[in-house]
């Protein structure tokens, strides 16, 4: 369900809220100061989905990078400043379409205000971002580090930007508990009607990652809440995107890239299963187009899969059956596992070159 209620926001031509698709962004983890690095993690993230990247700004060298950064992407870039407003400054003149700001540590009312005169001038919309983990003291001394404290947070931030007659704003409402993501994302969504960034930040690698990220951006987004996406991960953030898309699609909000039916496996299993999905997985995350795989260990639940599914593949003694749009075609890779991922990869690949 997407959130028509909320306001539209222009970030350099990727528009964020209203009826627009669920936005999918990641953050570089290169360093900024290498522009080479940068431009070339970019365009990694760009080829696997990504529509806008953000970037570190911790000093000025890695603002001086910004404005071959931004020259050389194909996507918009997002700045990420902490601490300085001059950074922010900075950020501006090289022409980031948007900046993240965290309240927690810009919390002077003159800096604030100077920043968003800036924006103003160049129509670049500010991210408030709040992260549970460094509220301003302030903030914790009323509140805690509690749901109510991230929204109370966000709040001061956007009066100080209203006041200057900016409302170009997209706010984030982070936290490493999942419950507090979900709930502070609530309470926000119910009083605002500014895009809602989300995220469960810190989250971890590997499963706790996914698991923390799924249930709680998968709430959020299940009940309305939310326009736009990062899936904060400790791993390449290539992973980050495809995992985004993944979440998206099961809730049948986006369909982007290979959608992999697979069985759990049992006794009857006849073909390696995870061996093959690990394969599309890891080789295949760069298709646009939407496409559903099965690979099903055995004729069970196999022929079913398989025939409703537009490339599809069930385990036999003698190798795999591969079906393409519910029609057997061949026997593949006998007991060769990279044979028949290859033959997996290449049919869905004809198949998306022939428009599915």
């Amino acid at each position: 369900m997407i959130n028509e209620n909320s306001r539209v926001v222009d970030v350099g031509g990727v528009k964020i809220g209203g009826d627009n698709p669920i936005v999918v962004q990641s953050m570089t983890n290169t360093d900024t100061r290498d522009p080479d690095a940068t431009i070339d993690q970019i365009r990694r993230l760009v080829g696997h989905g990504c529509e806008l990247v953000r970037v570190a700004v911790p000093d000025d060298e890695a603002a001086r990078s910004l404005s071959r950064i931004i020259a050389e992407s194909p996507v918009p870039i997002i700045a990420d400043i902490h601490y300085s407003p001059d950074l922010a400054l900075m950020a501006l003149d090289a022409g980031v379409a948007k900046l993240r700001l965290n309240p927690g540590n810009i919390t002077l009312d003159r800096d604030i205000r100077r920043i968003a005169d800036a924006a103003s001038e160049k129509s670049i919309p500010i991210r408030v971002g709040v992260n549970s983990g460094s509220l301003d003291q302030e903030i914790i001394d009323e509140y805690g580090r509690t749901a109510a404290g991230m929204v109370a947070s966000a709040e001061r931030e956007i009066r100080l930007l209203e006041g200057q007659g900016f409302e170009d704003i997209v706010v984030s409402l982070k936290s490493s508990e999942v419950n507090m993501t979900v709930e502070s994302n609530r309470i926000f969504a119910e009083k605002y009607d500014y895009p809602l960034h989300l995220g469960v930040t810190e989250a971890g690698g590997g499963r706790s990652g996914l698991v923390k990220s799924a249930i709680g951006i998968g709430t959020l987004l299940g009940e309305g809440i939310g326009d736009t996406i990062r899936i904060s991960l400790t791993a390449d953030p290539v992973e980050e995107v495809g995992t985004a898309y993944d979440i998206l699609r099961a809730l049948d909000l986006r369909n982007r890239g290979i959608d992999i039916v697979s069985c759990p496996t049992c006794g009857r299993t006849e073909i390696d299963v995870q061996g093959l999905g690990g394969y599309l997985e890891r080789n295949m995350g760069d298709v646009t187009g939407s496409i559903r795989v099965a690979l099903m260990g055995c004729s069970v639940n196999g022929i079913g899969e398989a025939g409703s599914s537009n490339v599809g593949v069930v385990g036999t003694e003698n190798g795999g059956l591969l079906y393409v749009d519910g029609e057997y075609k061949e026997t593949i890779g006998d007991d060769d596992t990279d044979v028949m991922a290859e033959k997996i990869e290449e049919s869905v690949r004809d198949y998306m070159g022939r428009g599915g």
